[in-house]
């Protein structure tokens, strides 16, 4: 292959393949995000306390958060088509268990599970986003994480209308998801042996930030703050906003449920809007604006009524996910030649943090009050005020 055809192929964007991982996100959050959503119906039926409740959590979250680095690490050395298709098996069994599950150990253990799949999914599946942007990184990595947002936001609306109506085994059901994500995957693998891996070679072997080491490790910690202060803050929506909504304000679980999806729905718009706006403006002042931005909303939103605080949770939601594309990309700017290592690393980080946020958030209300964990919580985005230590830079060709 000619340097010119070379360039040529890493410059154009191919949005097919951007559409169909950004597809396969959704059907993968949407089927990950079902545990979350039937909280109430495993509490109401196996009697869970609320750190019981933390520990599915932290069971799923941290399985994903330990196994994505190390499959991004030797995604890079050595790369893995065909390993998203296997992954998408994990979660496949891991849905079977859940479905059948007649008791909270054999429900840790189906998170796992399906935790698993979620490990090798998103590293790859970033990975096959940089190579598909044709140099829009920001706009690739949107596609692809709003995916899974709008995934997530549909998650609660199908448990609401399956799961709460016609009980665990409904979630049966949501094999037949995981079976076309696996034929989807295979598909994408292919693309991924034959023409992704000479896209992405070329990004790293002509790229650089010209950074000094001091700097990049300097900024790495700064990232690994701010999603310190997002994800603990989300895992308090993800994990327990219906139950606030239930204990304060009387709402059914269907109710609590629909409210839960239009916070995820804010999630998926912001998420969209924060790439093209980092590739547009910086990634720096998209990362800044996002997690200090939604600090005054959270500060009101423990002392809202049941209106306000639908409002307030979608600004919060639409404000707070415009930070985590600019920041995956920021990070993988800052170390081109480690795109899988880096993905692996922000998103198992992604899922670790929200694993513990949710055990530590958990006993925290068992100890005090549901509606004491969010005015705690509402701190939180004063963290964002760490970005002011991010090194501005400009990738610039070797």
């Amino acid at each position: 292959m000619t340097d010119i055809t070379a360039r040529k192929i890493a410059h154009d964007t191919s949005f097919t393949v951007l559409g169909a991982i950004g597809f396969c996100h959704l059907l993968n959050d949407m089927m990950q995000s079902l545990l979350p959503a039937i909280y109430p119906n495993l509490k109401m039926q196996f009697h869970l306390s609320f750190a019981q409740i933390g520990l599915v959590t932290l069971a799923f979250q941290c399985t994903a958060s330990l196994f994505q680095p190390v499959v991004g690490y030797f995604a890079d050395l050595k790369p893995m088509p065909y390993s998203l298709a296997m992954g998408m098996v994990s979660t496949l069994l891991g849905l079977l268990v859940l479905a059948v599950a007649p008791s909270y150990p054999v429900i840790l253990v189906a998170a796992m599970m399906v935790g698993l799949g979620s490990a090798v999914f998103h590293p790859e599946s970033s990975r096959v986003a940089r190579m598909a942007s044709g140099g829009r990184y920001g706009l690739a990595q949107s596609v692809f994480q709003v995916g899974g947002n709008v995934g997530q936001a549909l998650s609660p609306l199908t448990a609401a209308v399956l799961v709460a109506t016609y009980g665990q085994r409904s979630i049966i059901w949501y094999a037949g998801l995981a079976l076309l994500a696996i034929v989807l995957l295979f598909n994408i693998g292919t693309w991924y042996k034959h023409h992704g891996l000479a896209r992405i070679k070329h990004h790293q072997a002509s790229r650089d930030s010209g950074l000094p080491k001091n700097k990049i490790m300097l900024a790495l910690a700064v990232l690994l703050s701010l999603m310190f202060s997002k994800f603990i803050y989300l895992a308090s929506i993800g994990s327990y906003y219906t139950f606030y909504l239930i204990h304060t304000f009387g709402v059914s679980v269907q109710s609590a449920q629909v409210h839960l999806s239009y916070f995820l729905g804010a999630v998926a718009v912001g998420t969209l809007l924060g790439g093209p706006l980092g590739d547009k403006i910086g990634r720096k002042y998209v990362i800044w604006f996002s997690i200090l931005g939604m600090l005054p909303f959270t500060l009101i939103l423990p002392y809202a009524d049941l209106f306000w605080t639908g409002i307030l949770t979608v600004i919060i939601g639409l404000v707070m996910a415009s930070a985590f594309p600019a920041i995956v990309v920021y990070a993988q700017e800052l170390l081109p030649g480690r795109v899988g290592m880096i993905s692996g690393m922000f998103f198992g980080l992604s899922f670790g943090l929200g694993g513990i946020g949710a055990a530590v958030l958990g006993a925290l209300a068992d100890a005090t009050s549901i509606a004491y964990v969010y005015q705690v919580c509402a701190f939180l985005p004063a963290i964002g005020l760490l970005a002011m230590f991010l090194p501005s830079f400009k990738v610039h060709k070797r």
